[in-house]
């Protein structure tokens, strides 16, 4: 399916980007002073990451970011994101800072500058100083702190140079994979984990925002949320409800408890049991008045009743089991959920602006005479934004799109099996090759008008 898009219908004030994190890109590991986070500990477990990769080098960001900074530029890319790494700033996660890690984030920055590239700075994307994990982490209030105290850091340093500000990203997958199956680093196991953990990242998304707003002067601010579109598999009122447990947590758990709505227990009625968690005046230090959000969606998501799963009691129907098209990674290719994600994020009355800070694919690109025709990844991108061009038509304030991701990179539990770049990377030499993705996105965004 071949799309007709220009981007002149967006709008002169669309912005485009590409959005990185990170442990991801980085590697140099242990250079400069920067101290060790929880992936790094995780990813030494043997059987956690596909194949024992490990993030030591990844893509070598590090060394090489002046590089692939251009080619974002050469794609055509006006928008930057990055996130910081906390134990490369605070190795021990608070007190004394590392100068030479904020040199870096410095030049990263003054670079993106000259280059017309506007950053934007993640403060959290799930690489936890293992120093503050070995002190309970997300687990332990006291991160509320820790978080300011890091924020602080952030906005005095870079403040002065960078406007955009995204405070977590996707703490879902934080709490869930996290803390809960023990999937993702820390790799900690048990529903017992979860309530605190969402209680914590919760509050420390608000707190950010105002420390940032706060000491930025016309920041802009926003939070990353994972988001899926939910379906029930049947019309059955037991699916129905399956569906609606499943959307509270993956939609509703974190953007709900910012706009002053509380968790959404009224459709998972577990979330009953944060009480023991909140302190006096928690509901006020929850709320936080975004500029805008980020919506993060790769797929759709079908749930059925499940007597098999306690407290959740659902079950999700995989793409192959419905015969739906899907990526590498088995993630349902649906665009029209991108459509249906966003109004129903536009329905929040006070949410001001949404920024799609993270959408793309991962399939078995094949390196032939030094192109790599991944023609699936194009006919995603454009059936997806397609779709946001339709929501953004239909009234929806979406005014941004960052795709992900500009390189192929370390993708946390996967290794580097998953690929997602436009740009291909030969993880052996280190050098990077545009995909035919990413010669589309170039001849997509050289008009402007």
């Amino acid at each position: 399916m071949s799309l007709q898009l220009a981007r002149k219908d967006f709008g002169n004030d669309f912005r485009w980007g590409t959005a990185t994190a990170s442990f991801q890109i980085e590697g140099a590991v242990k250079e400069d002073g920067r101290g060790p986070s929880i992936w790094d500990t995780f990813s030494r477990v043997p059987g956690k990451i596909k194949n024992n990769d490990h993030a030591d080098i990844a893509c070598n960001f590090y060394h090489s970011y002046e590089n692939d900074l251009a080619l974002a530029a050469q794609l055509g890319f006006e928008e930057f994101r990055f996130s910081i790494s906390w134990s490369r700033i605070l190795p021990a996660g608070t007190g004394s800072m590392n100068r030479k890690g904020i040199h870096f984030y410095n030049r990263l920055i003054d670079k993106c500058l000259q280059l017309n590239l506007t950053p934007w700075i993640t403060l959290y994307h799930w690489d936890l100083p293992q120093a503050l994990e070995d002190r309970g982490g997300w687990k332990n209030r006291e991160i509320v702190n820790w978080f300011q105290e890091y924020t602080e850091l952030c906005t005095t340093e870079f403040g002065d140079r960078v406007r955009n500000w995204i405070i977590l990203n996707e703490p879902m997958a934080v709490a869930g994979l996290g803390y809960t199956t023990g999937l993702h680093a820390p790799g900690k196991k048990g529903l017992f984990n979860f309530l605190p953990v969402v209680h914590h990242l919760a509050l420390c998304q608000a707190e950010g925002g105002r420390v940032v707003r706060r000491n930025v002067p016309g920041a802009y601010i926003g939070t990353a949320v994972s988001c899926s579109f939910v379906k029930p598999y049947t019309g059955s009122l037991r699916d129905t409800m399956a569906a609606k447990r499943a959307d509270a947590l993956l939609n509703r758990l974190f953007i709900e408890p910012a706009l002053g709505l509380g968790y959404p227990a009224d459709a998972f009625s577990y979330l009953n049991n944060m009480k023991k968690y909140m302190q006096p005046d928690d509901h006020e230090k929850l709320r936080f008045d975004f500029d805008f959000i980020g919506i993060q969606n790769y797929f759709s998501v079908v749930v059925k009743h499940s007597w098999l799963k306690p407290v959740l009691w659902l079950a999700e129907v995989p793409a192959s089991r419905r015969n739906a098209p899907a990526t590498a990674m088995g993630w349902e290719i649906d665009p029209e959920g991108m459509y249906q994600i966003l109004q129903q994020f536009a329905k929040y009355k006070g949410l001001k602006d949404i920024i799609v800070s993270e959408n793309g694919a991962a399939f078995k690109d094949v390196l032939s005479n030094g192109e790599i025709d991944d023609s699936e990844r194009t006919a995603f991108f454009q059936q997806y934004l397609y779709n946001i061009l339709k929501a953004k038509q239909d009234g929806v304030n979406v005014k941004g799109y960052l795709a992900w991701s500009l390189t192929d990179n370390f993708e946390w539990a996967e290794g580097y099996a998953a690929r997602f770049g436009l740009v291909h990377v030969d993880f052996a030499t280190q050098e990077r090759t545009v995909k035919n993705s990413g010669k589309w996105f170039a001849d997509f965004l050289k008009t402007k008008k």
